[in-house]
């Protein structure tokens, strides 16, 4: 049976601001829900273990966040995520970052997920994201010393949709300008469209509505 690995963020508020924040649920469920649908396990994972702090759990009219949100198997795996220096990364056959704006100031600069992951694509390794999650491949340094994104073709959450969002002020920095400075190509679609890039084992989703395409494109690839 495959099984997916899911980096989540242990950092509870938008940047040095007092918002609640963390992962942003959706993005989290909808992936999962994919997954479950076609018979694909997860763990969830954080830097430091334990529960990791989640918003956007009250979407009215989105059941399949409500439902996985109320799983008992999901709900015991966010609240009691693997710390990342209990993990085997060869148990895993992709590794999926959800996005929120948590992550923005833990897991885009830190090391020891980033050297997981490398392991695990130059392995053979199926890498995934949606929204903020990119910023999880940004500290990614292959082997040959070149950065994952170097050379690959890849979206994440826009300027525009920042600004959109009320948080362009409040971020710790802004995705898209890392993504289009490190990566071979940034591209995006009109705010919220669902876009989704897959340039060989490295997929990305530009928003939340692209986070059930990701799941989707990271499971077709497990079959294959």
């Amino acid at each position: 049976m495959k099984k997916v690995l899911i980096p989540v963020t242990n950092h509870a508020t938008l940047g040095e601001t007092d918002q609640e924040n963390g992962t942003y649920a959706p993005e989290l469920t909808h992936a999962v829900h994919v997954f479950i649908e076609n018979g694909v396990e997860y763990d969830i994972a954080s830097i430091n273990g334990g529960k990791a702090p989640i918003y956007g759990t009250d979407i009215d009219g989105d059941k399949i966040n409500e439902s996985i949100l109320n799983d008992k198997a999901f709900q015991n795996r966010i609240n009691n995520t693997i710390p990342v220096e209990h993990l085997n990364i060869e148990s895993y056959d992709a590794i999926f970052y959800p996005g929120g704006f948590g992550l923005l100031s833990d897991l885009a600069t830190n090391e020891d997920f980033a050297k997981l992951s490398a392991v695990h694509y130059e392995n053979g390794g199926i890498l995934g994201a949606v929204c903020h999650g990119p910023a999880g491949f940004l500290p990614i340094t292959l082997s040959s010393g070149e950065k994952l994104l170097a050379s690959k073709s890849v979206t994440g959450f826009t300027r525009e949709e920042e600004i959109d969002y009320g948080t362009i002020n409040d971020i710790p920095f802004l995705l898209e300008e890392s993504l289009t400075r490190i990566a071979g190509r940034y591209s995006k679609v009109q705010p919220w469209g669902e876009f989704v890039i897959e340039d060989g084992r490295v997929i990305t989703g530009q928003n939340p509505g692209s986070a059930h395409a990701v799941g989707q494109a990271i499971v077709k690839q497990l079959s294959q």
